[in-house]
């Protein structure tokens, strides 16, 4: 106990006491008795206040058999489902830009040979075009010609901006891709499948 403290809110208290006493001199105080009172408090985490998020409209996608043009080529084409990047964050780092990639699996089937990544193609288009993201070049598979002609074998870009606080006020963007798969013409039947995992990444420059 703070009885400096405690005399002194006592003021008038103390003098009169010590006028009582007179000349038998000053009393000293004992302690008697103590106790402690635990004091307890919870404090919450506070939550973030918006986030940089990605969604995808459907978890698969078909592709379906079109005309190649070329005898020697198979071609199946589909849509990969609209990707959705959402930014409602109140506040933006600054210097940061954000940016979506895709890669594929091989194509596999049961008891049939694999087909690589490389024989998956995507030409990416921007739904949301605010002037501040930007759609990504297209992919050529392993069975066309040029410098694209890889497949989705590493992370190739779908959609990117190139500052996050500019483009934050517009707040969700849509992006897809039209996706095809080239094979040999002698390619074995089957029921193929393979998965494309998209990534929303966002980094400093």
């Amino acid at each position: 106990m703070n009885k400096k403290g405690l005399l002194a809110r006592a003021g008038i208290g103390a003098t009169g006491a010590m006028l009582l006493m007179g000349g038998a001199g000053v009393a000293v105080a004992d302690e008697i008795a103590g106790e402690d009172v635990e004091v307890n408090v919870e404090i919450q985490e506070l939550e973030p206040v918006g986030a940089l998020t990605m969604s995808v409209a459907a978890d698969s996608t078909s592709l379906t058999e079109v005309d190649s043009g070329d005898p020697e080529i198979r071609q199946f084409d589909g849509t990969l489902p609209t990707v959705t990047v959402a930014d409602d964050r109140e506040e933006v780092p600054e210097s940061v830009f954000w940016y979506v990639t895709g890669q594929s699996s091989a194509f596999s089937a049961d008891g049939l040979p694999a087909l690589g990544a490389e024989h998956l193609g995507w030409t990416p288009n921007l739904i949301t075009d605010d002037g501040n993201v930007a759609e990504g070049d297209e992919v050529l598979t392993v069975l066309d010609e040029g410098d694209d002609a890889v497949g989705l074998v590493a992370e190739e870009l779908l959609a990117l901006t190139f500052d996050s606080s500019e483009a934050r006020p517009t707040g969700e963007w849509d992006v897809n891709a039209d996706l095809f798969l080239k094979t040999p013409s002698d390619v074995a039947p089957g029921s193929y499948s393979a998965t494309i995992t998209l990534t929303l990444w966002e980094d400093a420059y």
